[in-house]
């Protein structure tokens, strides 16, 4: 990072460093704290900043939970997008949200609640537990994308075409072990179905009530 980056303000993560490897190895070491129940952990993770997106807008968002059938999950909504900035170079900088911990919920022990009853700790969670993720953001001045696996870039923030609209996709495949976590602990078990990912829809309403959630499964 260049001298643009450490004048600027955190206040979800930290602009100067863009991966935080012993974070994310953290994570690993951990897995069964920092994803309890397995996949849907993984997804509420994700949801949560669709809902934050949501409140900020003052209106009622939308975010689609899409089942691949190669077990990976992708979470759409239609916010603003990840903040991304131009540095002292005119190159992008997104704010490093997968691969750095986000400053408000992982070391606090007072931490937000998931709808599932366990503390928010941030993206950094989700990108550090899946064998690959690819996240795309698409703000009013230029839409890229960016690939990790476990959490660590692997591409650079590449431009996208922009088709004119707004909103962050987060595509992760997650590792085997939390698969097997969310089925109970059969290897090989499929990704939990809408009815584990909705188990209680009044949960969702309450904790996030700017966000309706839709669920997309395409593995029959």
């Amino acid at each position: 990072m260049d001298r643009a980056t450490a004048s600027w303000r955190n206040t979800t993560h930290d602009w100067t460093r863009s991966v935080d490897a012993e974070h994310l190895a953290g994570i690993r070491r951990d897995r069964a704290v920092f994803a309890p129940g397995g996949l849907r952990h993984l997804i509420l993770e994700v949801l949560a900043y669709a809902a934050d997106e949501a409140e900020c807008s003052g209106g009622e968002g939308r975010c689609t939970v899409t089942l691949h059938p190669d077990g990976s999950v992708s979470v759409a909504d239609e916010g603003r997008g990840t903040d991304t900035r131009l540095d002292d170079q005119g190159r992008p900088v997104r704010k490093p949200v997968m691969a750095t911990k986000d400053l408000r919920f992982f070391d606090d022990p007072g931490a937000q609640v998931l709808p599932d009853g366990h503390p928010r700790r941030g993206m950094s969670v989700v990108a550090a537990l899946s064998d690959w993720l690819v996240h795309t953001n698409r703000r009013a001045g230029g839409a890229w994308v960016q690939r990790y696996e476990h959490g660590v870039p692997t591409t650079d923030l590449t431009p996208v075409a922009d088709d004119g609209t707004t909103g962050t996709t987060v595509h992760f495949s997650p590792g085997e072990p939390v698969r097997a976590a969310g089925a109970g602990g059969a290897g090989g078990a499929p990704a939990p179905g809408p009815a584990l990912v909705l188990a209680d829809p009044a949960a969702l309403a309450s904790a996030w009530p700017y966000l309706s959630v839709e669920i997309d499964d395409r593995r029959t």
